[in-house]
């Protein structure tokens, strides 16, 4: 999927390790106490969200909930993401996937210390049918989301009189749990952080020739608004195409 190139991108601002980052994360105060300035309005029912651990949905055998910063939960949600976002390489394979793990779970730090909690949510799938998953294994995790508030020109001229948007990215499922219909609760999860935090709007993009993932977001109610450019494509790139979902009536 077209998130990816992103996860990639992020991590070009890591200079120690993931195991330091980890460390700090986990002991210090979040941003928005340590900065009042970073604070913005959020609704009663954000403030109530699930920041306790409830679930925001509960269908076909599971549920979503918002990450745990912890160090053991924050490496199961990289290494789900490295699973689904790694591309093989025909020498050293293993040594270039603990390598790219450990870019995704710097870039992950990177997002939770830089990002006040109502901007920002990682929200991972789980079984609620247990046995299936025992909570406390690497195979907890059936799935994970990245949420972000953003604001970007090129998005918004596509959303009538929005100011922001949630936009959503990094969408992986274990391939174990593929079919399952993981990332059809990971989505309906996203709608619903969406109406808590009080937007109107939820964008993602898609590379144009992954068509299972289309038909994912199209059944989720995403529609396709524009496409990139062919002239991408003279710069290595593949085309992308945003999608939006919007709850106005």
């Amino acid at each position: 999927m077209a998130a990816a190139a992103g996860l990639k991108a992020a991590t070009r601002f890591f200079f120690h390790s993931p195991s330091d980052l980890l460390c700090h994360i986990c002991n210090e105060p979040s941003q928005q106490r340590r900065n009042p300035r970073l604070r913005t309005k959020r609704s009663k029912a954000a403030h109530l969200s699930v920041a306790g651990g409830e679930y925001l949905v509960e269908e076909f055998g599971w549920g979503v909930r918002r990450m745990t910063v912890s160090g053991d939960e924050m490496r199961k949600v990289a290494d789900v993401q490295a699973e689904a976002f790694h591309v093989p390489v025909s020498f050293f394979n293993d040594v270039f996937f603990e390598f790219f793990k450990a870019e995704v779970l710097s870039a992950l730090i990177y997002r939770i210390r830089n990002s006040p909690s109502d901007r920002y949510a990682c929200l991972v799938a789980e079984s609620i049918r247990a046995p299936v998953l025992l909570p406390g294994t690497v195979e907890g995790l059936a799935g994970v989301v990245d949420c972000t508030v953003q604001s970007d020109e090129d998005v918004l001229r596509h959303l009538q009189g929005a100011e922001e948007y949630l936009y959503v990215s990094g969408i992986a499922v274990r391939s174990k749990f593929r079919r399952q219909k993981v990332g059809t609760v990971l989505l309906k999860a996203c709608d619903a952080l969406s109406q808590l935090w009080g937007h109107d709007y939820i964008a993602l993009r898609a590379y144009e020739d992954d068509l299972v993932a289309q038909k994912l977001y199209s059944k989720a109610g995403f529609k396709i608004v524009s496409i990139d450019p062919h002239w991408i494509t003279w710069i290595g790139k593949k085309k992308r195409i945003l999608m939006i979902k919007s709850f106005v009536l």
